[in-house]
């Protein structure tokens, strides 16, 4: 029997996907991000051991929520990649159930990409940065991982909302997010939405707690307004909402 490990479960996400949406935190992630906020749910031997038919008989219960709003599931982490044979049939579940499908990914996970994204109706890919350099120094990982899962992006039908965080002094530049806009035009497909979300730090404390070291400890939140102004900028380059 297929079992996975995950963080845990909140029942009514707005956020993060299409209309109101069950989000599952899957443990595992093989990035450490500078600015990640959940640094708690990096090790695959956290959380809470599950089976795909555990997870998906409690998201079943708001699938009137769901119709409703246009709505669904979104598996997410870590990064739900990380545990392909527990996502995989999880994703199966909730399409046999009339579910909507989304991950929310870097694309950097343990393969099988094909088949998870037959059942995956919608991903939400969060692109780090747009130079092999720069990151490696922000995730700690070079770009082999993501590039194998836009190889397999590329072959699918799945429709791409991406995401960037916009960090103060790091990927803040009209320059930067130029770069972003060519890259999103050039090599992923299916994208229907590009969102520039803001730097925070409020999961700072938790890095205290675990004995981590906070690496952007002196940065301060990222200024709204100027994010509003790069989103502009990036959907004006790439046509893209």
């Amino acid at each position: 029997m297929t079992k996975g490990r995950i963080h845990s479960i909140e029942s009514m996400g707005l956020v993060d996907g299409p209309g109101i949406r069950s989000i599952v935190f899957i443990q595992g992630c093989h990035l450490r991000c500078s600015y990640c906020h959940n640094p708690d749910t990096w090790s695959t031997c956290g959380g809470k051991e599950v089976t795909p038919e555990e997870v998906v008989n409690k998201i079943k219960r708001f699938k009137s929520y769901f119709d409703k709003s246009g709505g669904g599931v979104t598996f997410s982490g870590g990064d739900p990649l990380i545990q392909p044979e527990f996502l995989l049939e999880c994703l199966k579940l909730c399409k046999e159930a009339g579910i909507h499908t989304t991950i929310d990914t870097a694309g950097y996970g343990e393969g099988n990409y094909d088949e998870i994204l037959k059942y995956t109706d919608l991903v939400l890919l969060d692109i780090k940065q747009e130079d092999s350099k720069s990151y490696k120094e922000l995730t700690g990982k070079d770009t082999k991982g993501i590039n194998l899962f836009l190889d397999a992006l590329r072959r699918s039908n799945s429709r791409v909302w991406v995401r960037h965080v916009v960090v103060p002094g790091i990927t803040d530049s009209e320059e930067h997010i130029l770069k972003l806009a060519k890259i999103i035009k050039k090599e992923i497909p299916n994208v229907d939405k590009i969102e520039l979300l803001p730097y925070h730090n409020i999961g700072a404390h938790k890095y205290e707690s675990l004995g981590i070291p906070y690496r952007l400890s002196n940065i301060k939140p990222m200024d709204k307004n100027r994010c509003f102004e790069l989103q502009d900028l990036i959907r004006k380059e790439t046509g893209i909402l």
